[in-house]
């Protein structure tokens, strides 16, 4: 009988888990960027606002509302060849608490020769006890570009909330021109409020971000390096085998979020999407 009960229940909850892929790719038509094929499935959608002279902006629209153990959520997206594409999120990804498993987010995106592509979301927000595996895969061609940012948020201290326990898992992968020039995973699990306290980890901080820039080169780095002054985060910026890379560490996701905007308003050729004006 219990077994019966535990298997019912596993049912319930395998059926009331959020699911949403995103497929879709943009090309040149006219002059322009267009959206060419599209499509979707579950809570995930993609909007696209008004065409812009040149380029096409792409805005994700989670409808359930956020992501909760056992979602998952897959997206693939693809630039054919001169296209220029900015994609961000409508408002921040909340990711709350989980009875047991992850929920998996995969993202793919992909760039033909001399695209341009920017995947810009807004922050993600991990709530107490939360579990999430991401992966990013993302393949270029030799001459395409790319500018992506993510930040990640471990708890809300505007609100007095913290996370205490949890898992997080960031896996990334970069190619370009078929050849693999970046690869990371971060993994925090356990204790993650200890584990950031640590110096050697975050050193206390609780939000931590990435920009990802391709191509990239040490005069983009000293670029960056020259607004070093009206950083309120820890900030480090490198650049190696072609792209280069800056890394956020603060104790105030707002302020990262700011030296975030300011950084990306740097290097963008096409500016800030809206929404992260705001």
């Amino acid at each position: 009988m219990q077994s019966e009960i535990k298997s019912s229940s596993a049912e319930t909850f395998a059926a009331n888990r959020a699911v949403g892929a995103v497929k879709f790719d943009v090309h040149v038509k006219d002059g322009a960027t267009r959206r060419r094929e599209l499509h979707e499935a579950g809570s995930l959608r993609v909007r696209f606002p008004s065409p812009e002279q040149r380029g096409l902006s792409a805005v994700f629209v989670n409808t359930a509302g956020g992501v909760a153990g056992g979602d998952r959520f897959d997206i693939d997206i693809a630039a054919d060849a001169g296209a220029h594409l900015t994609v961000t999120t409508a408002a921040a990804e909340k990711v709350y608490r989980s009875h047991g498993p992850d929920a998996q987010v995969n993202i793919a995106l992909r760039a033909a020769a001399d695209a341009r592509l920017a995947w810009l979301p807004q922050e993600t927000i991990l709530f107490d006890q939360a579990r999430v595996a991401r992966r990013i895969d993302i393949d270029l061609a030799q001459d395409a570009s790319l500018l992506l940012c993510e930040i990640v948020v471990f708890g809300r201290a505007a609100m007095g909330e913290t996370m205490a326990r949890g898992s997080f898992t960031d896996r990334w992968r970069l190619r370009i021109g078929g050849k693999l020039a970046f690869a990371e995973t971060i993994r925090l699990d356990g204790d993650i409020a200890a584990k950031l306290a640590s110096r050697a980890v975050a050193n206390g901080g609780v939000a931590i971000g990435t920009a990802l820039i391709v191509p990239g080169d040490e005069a983009m780095v000293e670029r960056i390096r020259e607004m070093s002054g009206a950083f309120g985060a820890e900030v480090g910026v490198s650049a190696w085998n072609g792209f280069a890379m800056a890394r956020f560490c603060a104790q105030d996701a707002a302020r990262l979020r700011a030296d975030m905007m300011k950084v990306l308003g740097c290097v963008s050729p096409s500016g800030l999407p809206r929404l992260w004006l705001n």
